[in-house]
């Protein structure tokens, strides 16, 4: 499974609005994968410690997302050693890769480039991972993120370097992976429904086509259907158009009146 785990206090207070889940369903449809579950937690590290201690424990494939820089209120980097037991250390690449960064935005100020000063110093803290960690680069601007066990991911909160970054991984780390999530849909709307009414029908179709699944999204005001559930079946492999033609059939049965017909 691949799950998201979605940092940052501004989320929760709604100061700045996430793009990642959406991002994340995208760049995995991409590759016929697909998010299993998502968190969202705010800047406090005991929370962080223990999504990130979920992840480790899961065996899935975790992105985190922000908190991963030098600030008073990024905790992630601590949380992750923490959570995986082990302390934190100035990762070798990482080092070299920030240096180079240093040097880079010294030579574009016309400054001189200082590795003791204390702006360099502070940055170097973002290289600090948890002992055991391997890099993530960054095509932005260099700054790496890190993984831990090879499947759990941490990257900036910022989209313009996270979203590169966790490319990367999916195409680098889990190209076996690829294909293993992707599903087909197909749905039907079915006008005036009552979900109550349905339920047996849905059961029925679930339970004689295992392990597809059926899902219910009802609407009381669209602007074309009115009072309307789009009524459908999700899953892999060719039973998604036979357990479709069970249901509608079902639904012919109940007498139910049927509109458009959508496919996924």
């Amino acid at each position: 499974m691949i799950g998201l785990i979605i940092i940052g206090d501004e989320i929760l207070s709604g100061r700045r609005q996430d793009k990642h889940l959406a991002k994340a369903i995208e760049l995995l449809g991409d590759r016929g994968m697909a998010v299993s579950w998502v968190r969202y937690v705010g800047d406090e590290p005991d929370r962080i410690t223990a999504d990130l201690r979920h992840a480790l424990d899961s065996g899935d494939v975790v992105f985190s997302f922000g908190g991963i820089g030098a600030t008073p209120d990024d905790h992630t980097r601590a949380c992750a050693a923490q959570a995986w037991g082990q302390g934190l250390v100035l990762h070798p690449e990482a080092k070299e890769l920030i240096l180079k960064r240093c040097r880079e935005m010294a030579e574009q100020e016309g400054a001189p480039f200082e590795p003791d000063s204390a702006d360099t110093l502070r940055r170097l803290q973002m290289g600090f991972f948890p002992v055991g960690s391997t890099i993530i680069p960054n095509p932005y601007n260099g700054i790496p993120g890190f993984s831990l066990e090879g499947r759990v991911h941490f990257v900036p909160g910022f989209p313009v370097m996270a979203w590169p970054m966790v490319a990367w991984a999916l195409d680098t780390l889990h190209r076996d992976l690829h294909g293993q999530g992707r599903q087909s849909e197909r749905a039907v709307v079915v006008h005036g429904a009552i979900e109550s009414r349905l339920t047996p029908l849905m059961l029925e179709i679930e339970s004689h086509f295992a392990p597809i699944k059926v899902f219910s999204l009802p609407s009381v005001d669209h602007p074309v259907h009115g009072r309307h559930i789009e009524l459908g079946v999700k899953g892999q492999g060719g039973q998604v158009d036979a357990a479709f033609d069970a249901l509608v059939a079902g639904l012919t049965q109940l007498g139910a009146s049927m509109g458009p017909v959508s496919v996924r």
